[in-house]
């Protein structure tokens, strides 16, 4: 069969993904922190390559969607009512810490919350406390890298910003947060300062994004179009050999 079907077919899929991510990037315009995704392309193998046994390799068409890179450039400061608000200046990223199962995830959100645990004290007798969490029930990580009990809601807490050598590649687990991979190196201490009563908002570039959606629908639509065509001519070659 005509590998222009394959090649279109590929083309739609692709430019569906496509859409997808920059659909999500559109839906949290409005989301705290977010960072928005750029999707990267590339060709597919075109020719054919021997492999062991001298068995021939499968041969690919069009180009694919080989990842959605995070872009991880600053969003605009806006100030913010509630106290628990922080914001980073510079680069870095909050460390958050789940209690039960001990991941450390990471992110740009600042917008947190006090959440009330129940822990022994010194004398034997349960006692309520209050810590810096993300309202999802995970700890912010001070400077010392451990969780920061709150006694005065109004206080500036010295909530800690970490960074990596490399963030290339960090996996999006949701809820604004980000967990690093072996290439990302090891944990430091950010350059970016954390500020309170402040909120980063989200990178998204509307405009562009929707620039980029319209993009991504005349591709989809060319690519069906291509079906269309490449079926009319193999519908004449079957009518002349008949």
């Amino acid at each position: 069969m005509n590998t222009s079907f394959y090649t279109a077919a590929v083309g739609a899929q692709q430019q569906q993904l496509r859409m997808n991510v920059q659909g999500n990037n559109i839906a949290n315009v409005n989301t705290v922190g977010f960072k928005a995704e750029r999707p990267s392309f590339a060709a597919l193998m075109y020719d054919q390559i021997r492999g062991i046994g001298d068995e021939q390799l499968p041969r690919g068409n069009g180009t694919r969607m080989v990842m959605a890179k995070t872009d991880f450039s600053s969003g605009a400061m806006a100030t913010s009512s509630i106290a628990q608000s922080y914001a980073i200046e510079g680069d870095g990223f909050f460390a958050l810490a789940d209690p039960g199962t001990g991941e450390i995830s990471y992110t740009r959100d600042g917008s947190f919350t006090l959440s009330e645990y129940t822990q022994m004290g010194d004398d034997g007798q349960p006692e309520t406390v209050f810590y810096l969490s993300d309202g999802e029930g995970r700890f912010v990580l001070s400077n010392q890298g451990a969780p920061m009990e709150v006694t005065d809601p109004d206080a500036e807490m010295p909530v800690g910003v970490f960074d990596f050598v490399n963030t290339d590649g960090m996996v999006h687990v949701g809820s604004n947060r980000f967990v690093p991979v072996a290439k990302n190196g090891q944990v430091r201490m950010g350059a970016g300062v954390a500020r309170k009563g402040m909120l980063e908002q989200s990178n998204t570039d509307l405009a562009n994004e929707m620039v980029q959606v319209i993009e991504a629908q005349r591709s989809f639509s060319y690519a069906l179009r291509m079906v269309q065509t490449s079926d009319e001519v193999e519908s004449t070659i079957n009518s002349l050999r008949g």
